[in-house]
């Protein structure tokens, strides 16, 4: 039997845009986790450090995680295509990878007919930029990425190995 290729979910029978229609599909506990990577410049990250990721707007984890969790919670409004979702749990793991690079997880978890890497993506994304925002005026040499899936269960498919 030959592999089926993949194919876009996003269209309709004509080509055009849609909303996938899940009412077909089993409500299922679902799962996933993307990370995101915010880069400083070496001066920057030790300040950073120094500081406890405290700057002059606040403390920088603390407001990442609130942004971030908004996020997550109002993906549908961000994306199109998004499913609003029940969102059952969501947490943020924010830590130093290295001298220079912030590391920030966000776990997102829902019972439904639709999976959630969008809402952990969105939120790892927002909690990135919100740590951006937060360090802005330190330096503007920042860097954000890469943001990425690590892994998803539930529905049809896994991705990567879930806590």
């Amino acid at each position: 039997m030959a592999k089926q290729s993949p194919e876009l979910t996003h269209l309709d029978a004509s080509g055009l845009p849609a909303m996938v229609d899940v009412s077909a599909k089993a409500i299922t506990a679902r799962a996933a986790v993307a990370e995101s990577r915010v880069r400083f410049p070496a001066a920057v990250a030790a300040q950073l450090r120094q500081s406890g990721l405290r700057s002059a707007k606040g403390g920088i984890v603390e407001t990442a995680v609130i942004a971030g969790t908004m996020a997550v919670k109002r993906t549908h409004e961000l994306i199109p295509f998004c499913h609003p979702l029940p969102i059952d749990g969501c947490r943020f793991a924010i830590e130093w990878a290295g001298e220079q690079v912030l590391r920030i997880e966000c776990s997102v978890r829902s019972t439904h007919r639709t999976g959630v890497e969008m809402e952990a993506l969105t939120g790892a994304s927002v909690a990135a930029l919100t740590v951006y925002d937060m360090c802005k005026a330190l330096s503007q040499r920042m860097t954000i990425g890469p943001i990425r899936l690590l892994g998803k269960r539930g529905g049809k498919r896994h991705l990567g190995v879930m806590p």
